[in-house]
């Protein structure tokens, strides 16, 4: 059971006052939202006394995070110019600044549920028409869906994740390319949340959308907040495809104020300096991955789940259990184990979400307490 990165105890854990360890009473385990059980990575440590110790807390300079970015983005194959990026407080930000110069009020938002919640909310912040739209039975995007959806409701914008969350699935090129062509057929713009992207484990490869031909008039928002694990600490790119001037002209000059240079020094530290750190997360992460599996084979052979190809998220199915639409709601009172609901991700009912991005020994106390609150 040994990690590299994620080793913290339960005793640790709990010295925190972040909402994941905060929000519920001390009995019960936290495996809910999208944060991870690690210490920062050596750059961002040092970075963080460095600037306590200059008192370097003034305004931002963002150039060098849009550059940190468009290294990442071309080294997984995205030819991404700093000159077509902007800052941006945050990912989600990022997506409603896109879909403000994509849609009118009233136009259709198209997402593949289940998806990450906030995508639903943002539709409705700013009045624009929810469209859901299924994705495969094996968590995959369906374009032929997508198409039907778009031939009915008219033109819009697509909200995407790449990676997917809560599934875990990566889209492929020719998945994005089938996706892009169907779009454009229709008048549909296309955004795409990619803040999972460092996420990705061993036997899946990362596609950023930018990367694909066909999807050049996209728009995609990228952070090192997940890869990183610095959520308190927000900042994010949006970048536009080479045929997405029209988009990027749109975008308001102000998000680059939005910004915080607390969040863009640490976030460009971790992106230059912090990936041998990351590669012993995924690692961990992959470890992690294959305890779960043995776990659930052992002790919750009636939870179904396909093991994800990136992120720390899974994407439970606990139907079988009979534990009404919200199971997590039951296992928190009864196992004393926290989960996402499912529900709030579209198409959820009967699901939940498990962040494994923590010990062994606490994943597995998890699983044994689920397990023993069904007997």
């Amino acid at each position: 059971m040994d990690r590299r990165v994620l080793t913290l105890d339960e005793a640790t854990c709990r010295r925190r006052t972040s909402i994941k360890w905060r929000l519920h009473p001390e009995d019960v385990l936290p495996l809910w939202v999208a944060e991870m059980d690690v210490l920062p990575a050596p750059g961002i440590a040092d970075e963080l006394a460095r600037i306590t110790r200059d008192g370097d807390l003034g305004y931002p300079v963002n150039e060098p995070y849009l550059e940190a970015l468009a290294d990442f983005y071309r080294e997984c194959g995205a030819d991404v110019d700093p000159g077509r990026m902007r800052p941006v407080a945050d990912v989600m930000s990022g997506m409603k600044a896109a879909l403000a110069v994509m849609t009118d009020p009233g136009d259709p938002v198209y997402i593949a549920v289940p998806v990450y919640p906030p995508f639903h909310a943002v539709v409705a912040e700013l009045g624009r028409r929810l469209v859901t739209v299924p994705l495969t039975e094996e968590g995959r995007l369906d374009a032929s869906a997508l198409e039907e959806a778009f031939a009915r409701d008219g033109r819009g914008a697509l909200m995407l994740a790449n990676p997917h969350n809560p599934t875990g699935v990566v889209p492929t090129a020719d998945e994005l390319r089938a996706v892009a062509e169907v779009a454009d057929r229709h008048g549909v713009r296309v955004v795409s949340d990619e803040v999972h992207a460092p996420l990705v484990l061993p036997g899946a490869s990362f596609t950023p959308a930018l990367a694909v031909p066909e999807a050049q008039g996209w728009l995609s928002v990228i952070s090192a907040a997940k890869g990183w694990n610095l959520a308190a600490v927000k900042a994010a790119g949006i970048a536009a495809g080479t045929a997405a001037d029209d988009l990027l002209a749109a975008l308001p000059e102000g998000l680059g104020y939005t910004t915080s240079h607390l969040a863009v020094r640490l976030h460009t530290v971790a992106l230059e300096q912090d990936r041998s750190w990351l590669v012993d997360l995924v690692t961990d992460l992959d470890a992690n991955r294959t305890l779960l599996a043995q776990l659930l084979e052992r002790h919750l052979p009636s939870v179904h789940w396909r093991p994800v190809e990136a992120t720390y998220l899974a994407w439970l199915d606990l139907r079988e259990l009979d534990l009404g639409d919200d199971p997590a709601v039951r296992l928190r009172q009864d196992a004393r184990v926290a989960l996402m609901s499912g529900p709030p991700f579209g198409a959820g009912e009967g699901h939940a979400r498990l962040n494994f991005a923590t010990s062994p020994q606490i994943l597995e106390e998890a699983i044994l307490r689920i397990a023993a609150s069904l007997q």
